[in-house]
């Protein structure tokens, strides 16, 4: 039960915590360490700044090789964008859907059903989801049942096959930080600040309805740039070595 003096008490401010940064060179030995479909998709979310679910999420039209761009479609807030498609990536990610091609021939040749697509879209276009244009571009090797339908179709790869990937790359660079899949997108963030990309580009690319979220990225780089010293470091040049 709820008092109606309760209604006036505020709920406590969300508590902003600096997000764990990777350095360029760690990042580098990091994904040295990976491998295979995980190794590109955790280079993808460092080269564009996509959050795990919406790179799983991306379909074969999402990818524009000629404008070197990234279709983000219903991302967080149910909001569209587009982020760099990282020139690097450009090789791997052709190579990526030619296997992928196979794996949706297959699947057209046996009579499977098409992958999903939102309701809206399912009613109107009820073959869209066998088309190549609607494929995933990390489909799952696997099969599995629609529990709504009972149809038999393929889903994009789960987000757990790249944490444990991850999370055994961190041990292997020696990487001491606390190191998640998203901390790929706060490294994306912090390097393009750190390079002299305007806040406002990056809030963009992150998908960020406020720019207030993006500053958060601010406070690593005060620090990080060193524009302010220790007293200690001044002090440090009167004393006389051991």
């Amino acid at each position: 039960m709820e008092l109606p003096w309760m209604q006036q008490i505020g709920r406590p401010p969300e508590r902003k915590r600096i997000p764990v940064v990777l350095t360029v060179q760690e990042v580098q030995t990091l994904l040295s360490h990976m491998a295979g479909t995980e190794a590109l998709l955790a280079a993808l979310l460092y080269g564009s700044g996509l959050r795990l679910r919406e790179a799983l999420g991306l379909r074969v039209k999402d990818v524009d090789f000629d404008r070197h761009a990234i279709i983000v479609r219903s991302g967080k807030g149910d909001k569209d964008r587009v982020v760099m498609l990282p020139r690097a990536l450009v090789p791997r990610l052709r190579a990526q859907l030619i296997q992928v091609r196979a794996v949706w021939g297959q699947d057209r040749a046996t009579g499977r059903g098409g992958v999903y697509l939102p309701h809206a879209l399912e009613r109107k276009y009820p073959r869209a989801g066998e088309s190549w244009a609607w494929f995933w571009v990390f489909p799952s090797a696997k099969l599995s049942v629609d529990p709504q339908t009972g149809v038999e179709r393929r889903h994009h790869l789960f987000e757990e096959r790249l944490n444990r990937q991850l999370k055994k790359a961190v041990v292997q660079a020696g990487i001491a930080k606390h190191v998640s899949v998203h901390t790929l997108r706060h490294s994306f963030a912090t390097h393009l600040l750190q390079a002299g990309t305007d806040i406002r580009t990056v809030q963009e690319l992150l998908g960020h309805s406020d720019v207030s979220t993006t500053m958060i990225y601010t406070h690593v780089l005060k620090v990080a740039a060193g524009g302010t010293s220790s007293p200690l470091d001044a002090l440090a040049l009167h004393l006389s070595p051991g």
